[in-house]
């Protein structure tokens, strides 16, 4: 009986090993460096997935199939030939959907400011109660941004606890010299991107993630009609939204991630369905009208 005791003890310990909660995969690119020590960008590529994909950054025990897809591209633009890097990032994030082998977008974010030090072979030292490093606290952010959005995805509001993570980020990074972290900067940037999810005004932008999610493309494997219905839905709750507030950051990404699912869905809508949707999405995401054409067009 205590062998059996101590075996599930150890299986009860192992078990955070095969349950972290990223998958990342990493890039880091250097096409302007072409002269440079490659050898460094390959040890930090690795030393960021390794701190990524090694850490714990929500409370959900999940299995090695249910862990966050995303991806890091890091491209370094300028390098001082020691330990200051000036780089830019494109960062996407992912979930499955239900009954299908398809994987839905649902961050796809650019960051121009991800410039940092580091120096070869150093540890990725993180805290969330202080400001160790910018390499690290840029890491941590998307990494609860990530799961705050995916947790949004699966629970209304689901996501909080992370953003609220990711806010404390923001203000430990107050002082900090890097670009990216202060509300003065610009309104595109890591200040204003946790501003919006923890502002109650874009609180629609959040339910309609999950509202999408689960019960829109989540639902479509086995009732197309009733997920398509679901999502057709959406719209008069998005169109809500003031429209000063339409150029936001989190409307924005929202968008980015979802204009050409809501095409897809949609272009099998009822002809007045179709045009009614073209001219909601149209008005409150003007930034991508063209792709919303299809709509319209498709009654022709």
């Amino acid at each position: 009986m205590r062998r059996n005791f101590l075996l599930l003890a150890i299986l009860l310990f192992a078990l955070p090993v095969f349950s972290q909660d990223l998958n990342a995969r990493v890039q880091v690119l250097a096409p302007q460096l072409s002269n440079s020590n490659k050898r460094v960008f390959d040890i930090l590529e690795t030393s960021i997935r390794d701190f990524l994909n090694s850490r714990r950054w929500s409370t959900d025990v999940l299995q090695s199939q249910e862990r966050i897809d995303c991806n890091f591209v890091i491209t370094i633009n300028d390098w001082d030939g020691s330990n200051s890097f000036k780089a830019e990032a494109q960062i996407q994030s992912s979930r499955p959907i239900y009954g299908t082998t398809y994987n839905s977008t649902i961050l796809n974010i650019s960051d121009k400011d991800f410039n940092f030090n580091y120096t070869e072979g150093q540890p990725l030292d993180y805290t969330d109660q202080n400001y160790i490093s910018n390499l690290t606290s840029l890491l941590a952010y998307y990494a609860y941004v990530i799961t705050g959005l995916d947790n949004d995805t699966f629970s209304k509001m689901g996501g909080t606890p992370y953003y609220n993570k990711a806010q404390s980020i923001v203000n430990f990074a107050q002082n900090a010299p890097n670009a990216g972290w202060k509300a003065f900067e610009g309104l595109r940037n890591r200040y204003w991107l946790t501003e919006n999810l923890l502002n109650k005004t874009y609180n629609p932008i959040r339910e309609a993630l999950y509202e999408f999610h689960l019960n829109g493309l989540d639902v479509m494997a086995d009732n197309q009609s009733k997920g398509r219905k679901n999502i057709y839905s959406l719209l008069p709750q998005l169109q809500k939204i003031d429209k000063q507030k339409q150029g936001a950051m989190l409307p924005q990404l929202f968008f980015t991630a979802k204009y050409d699912e809501f095409v897809n869905v949609l272009i099998n809508a009822a002809p007045q369905d179709k045009i009614k949707a073209y001219n909601i999405l149209s008005e409150i995401d003007p930034a991508n009208t063209s792709k919303y054409e299809a709509l319209k067009k498709a009654q022709q």
